[in-house]
Formats: structure tokens, C-alpha cells, sequence
């Protein structure tokens, strides 16, 4: 669609055209017509778009800050979700895995050999040496946020707590590769590389994903990748970095009893971080984390 250069422009900021985004369109279709990939239109967010994430985001680093204080040995998976709950609606918010697409809790917790969507339960106790990732994700003003931790509980083995300390690398490196007007295939290469580098596998059955005005937008987010490839990275995208480090095969399955807990096919362990991350005119802002 040809907008006019004095026409307000189409990402809702309400300036004109000429002084938002025409040099960025006319950027994207200089790449355009050399075969890149293109982001669409409606995943760029506009300030007022951006800001509402950053307050979701708030909400959500501080539930994470709390389980961060609470989280200890004897104590159950429901007693994580309670906490996630009560704190997020006690500031007026929402958590977003509570009944999505029948999803019953209101945060993941995977311990473990668990990869990723555990289901929160009174029977499931923390027990000493146990890795968890507690993910949470919320919902204010109908803006999106969305980020996971790990947890060590006690004294975990030196090859747990390898794994946490490497999986966390991985994340920072996929967030330092982003780059305005680099490649999505950037972001997997980083990651990739610095986990098989230490002798881990990255788990390529799931992947990171835009997020802001829905829970999962464009683009799916691999974590594995070829430096140059894919989706062109461009200011205004919001998505999130959260490969799964698997100790062995990255090969994964789902829990055919609730339909939703993801394993290791090998039951060996498997740990996650996950941020939101803002790309700008000069790199990023970690939004969640």
C-alpha cells in the first residue's frame, strides 16, 4: 500500500508519514529486493504499544523477584502458582498461561527433565539438588510480557549446575547477537554454537516468538541458525530469547497424560532462560527478565 509522505503514518504514532517511518519502509524495501525477509507490518510496535509492554513487563520481573525470595526445598509446584496468581492480580493484572488453550495453571514449572510447560501440583515437592524453570508471563492493559528463570534448590551436582550457568550464556548471547537491520539467523547461531561448544544440544522443536499485543506473535524464534538468514531484525520488534539446553539429545516428547509437559527423550536434564527484549535504533532493551 502507497501511503503519502504528509498522510499520518500506518504504525498509529499519529505523526506524518514523511517523519516516522518512510526511510524505514524505503530501508525494507531496498532489502526486500535483494530475497530478504521482511518483518510484517502489524509486529512493529509503535511507543504507546511499547510502553504498555514495559508495564507488563514490570509486573512480571517482580512476580519473578518474588518466587526468586519464596522458592525453597519441601515447598510444592501449587505453592509457586499461588504466589504467581495472588501477586499478579493483586496489581491488576493477568496471568497469561491461566487457561490458555486449556492450559490450568497460572505459570510453568519444569523440573528437571521436564524441557518446558510443567504443570504446577501439591504433590510435586522441591527437593535438594533439583533444577527448576519457573516461566511466567503476564497480561496488563491487554500488553504482553514474558520471561523464565532458573532455580537451583540446595546443592545441585556440578553438571547441573553447569548446565543452568550455560543455558543462561546462551540466552545472553542470542540477545548480544540481535542487531537493528541484522538477521534472525543470527540469534540461533549465537546460541548454538556456545551450547555445543560445552557439549549440549539446543532443543529445535520449540523456539521464542514475538510477543506484545498477543501472547505468541510472528516470528517463531529457532535457536539454532545460520548467521545472515532468515528475518530481517528491525526497531519496534519485541520478541523473546529462551533456548532450552538440553545435557543430551535435543530430541524432546510431550507428556501424553496432561498434553502439555515437554521431556527430554533421553530423560537426561534440560534448563531455560528466557527475556523479552525491545530491539532499538541501537541494539536492544531487555524489557523482561
Amino acid at each position: 500500500m502507497i501511503i503519502d509522505r504528509n498522510s499520518k503514518c500506518w504504525c498509529g504514532s499519529g505523526l506524518k508519514y514523511k517523519r516516522c517511518h518512510l526511510e524505514f519502509d524505503e530501508r525494507l524495501a531496498q532489502l526486500k529486493s535483494q530475497n530478504c525477509i521482511i518483518p510484517p507490518r502489524d509486529i512493529i510496535k509503535n511507543e504507546e504499544e511499547i510502553e504498555g509492554i514495559r508495564q507488563s513487563a514490570k509486573i512480571n520481573n517482580e512476580v519473578l523477584d518474588l518466587v526468586a525470595k519464596e522458592i525453597h526445598e519441601g515447598m510444592s509446584t501449587a505453592e509457586i502458582d499461588k504466589l504467581v496468581y495472588d501477586y499478579t492480580v493483586s496489581q491488576g493484572a493477568i496471568p497469561a498461561p491461566l487457561n490458555f488453550e486449556g492450559f490450568p495453571k497460572s505459570v510453568c514449572t519444569s523440573i528437571n527433565d521436564e524441557v518446558c510447560h510443567g504443570i504446577p501440583d501439591e504433590s510435586i515437592i522441591l527437593k535438594n539438588g533439583d533444577i527448576i524453570n519457573v516461566d511466567v508471563s503476564t497480561i496488563y492493559n491487554g500488553y504482553y510480557s514474558d520471561a523464565s528463570r532458573m532455580f537451583i534448590i540446595g546443592e545441585a551436582s556440578e553438571k547441573a549446575e553447569k548446565l543452568v550457568r550455560v543455558a543462561r550464556e546462551c540466552m545472553e548471547k542470542g540477545i548480544e547477537a540481535i542487531k537493528p537491520w541484522g538477521f534472525l539467523g543470527d540469534v540461533g547461531a549465537a546460541v548454538q554454537e556456545h551450547a555445543e561448544k560445552n557439549g549440549y544440544s539446543v532443543v529445535r522443536a520449540l523456539g521464542g516468538h514475538g510477543v506484545g499485543n498477543e501472547f505468541h506473535e510472528e516470528p517463531f524464534v529457532p535457536h539454532v541458525g545460520k548467521r545472515g538468514t532468515d528475518m530481517v531484525l528491525v526497531p519496534g520488534m519485541v520478541l523473546t530469547v529462551e533456548p532450552m539446553i538440553n545435557e543430551g539429545t535435543y530430541e524432546v516428547y510431550v507428556d501424553e497424560g496432561n498434553g502439555w509437559t515437554i521431556y527430554t527423550d533421553d530423560g537426561l536434564l534440560s534448563a531455560q532462560w528466557e527475556n523479552t527484549v525491545l530491539i532499538t535504533e541501537t541494539g536492544v532493551e531487555i524489557l523482561s527478565h
